[in-house]
């Protein structure tokens, strides 16, 4: 599969991207509301925004290519299933377990690559980066000690994550304590109803065009684009029950 996007097609994703920005919530939904069926949210910036530390290309592809097959497989999955199509995507992996045979993993794997990515374009931006504030930043010192060790550890997790799959920062609604998880492939702690909070994608197709095997390198840059406002939104979303993937 080619990788290149020309110099048009990233000036028209801009163009939908500021449209998307003036008109759309900070948390995108990722299922048609009170329709059926999954669809793709929009990329909440311009693919080049994350440059120098994520570059277009890997933007455009992983978002308009990865993330849409995700969300074309996982509704062909739930073609014969009406009633699991209009089901929050949140609901339907908890009910992984019970799925249909036939269909279970390609609700695992689908479903959970939708769900990871929708959360991970939402959790960074342009201009973004630096060291987290308010009460993300307060439970980050409360539960790590401090940042450099919260991004330590992290670092350390997605560094270790053998293969494909993602580095995961999960919050207690009760009690709102951090925890740093890693899953394989499209796993994801809200499979077992734990939220998420953020996380970053360590699958090569995240990172290769730019960084090749350097995935530790890849890990240190990312810190440059999190969007510590949106990570506190969905903090104090989780902590209300509130959160939408």
């Amino acid at each position: 599969m080619s990788v290149r996007l020309d110099r048009r097609q990233l000036l028209l994703s801009a163009g939908a991207a500021a449209l998307v920005l003036a008109v759309a919530p900070r948390f995108v939904l990722a299922q048609t509301p009170g329709g059926k069926g999954f669809t793709l949210p929009p990329l909440p910036y311009a693919p080049a925004a994350l440059e120098p530390h994520i570059d277009a290309t890997t933007m455009g592809v992983h978002h308009g290519k990865h993330h849409q097959a995700y969300v074309d497989n996982l509704n062909k999955a739930l073609a014969n299933h009406g009633d699991l199509q209009s089901m929050p995507l949140a609901d339907l992996l908890k009910r992984v377990p019970e799925l249909p045979e036939s269909i279970r993993t390609a609700v695992r794997n689908n479903g959970g690559g939708h769900a990871n990515h929708s959360m991970f374009w939402s959790i960074m931006g342009p201009n973004a980066g630096g060291a987290p504030d308010g009460e993300v930043g307060a439970a980050i010192t409360r539960d790590f000690g401090s940042f450099d060790d919260f991004k330590s550890r992290f670092n350390t997790a997605g560094a270790g994550q053998f293969g494909s799959g993602w580095v995961f920062v999960t919050a207690d609604p009760s009690s709102g304590k951090l925890a740093i998880a890693a899953r394989p492939n499209q796993d994801s702690p809200a499979m077992e109803g734990v939220p998420v909070l953020m996380g970053n994608d360590v699958w090569e197709h995240a990172y290769y065009l730019k960084y090749q095997n350097r995935r530790a390198d890849y890990l240190a840059a990312w810190w440059n684009v999190v969007d510590w406002g949106a990570v506190n939104r969905r903090y104090a979303a989780i902590r209300k029950g509130e959160l939408v993937i």
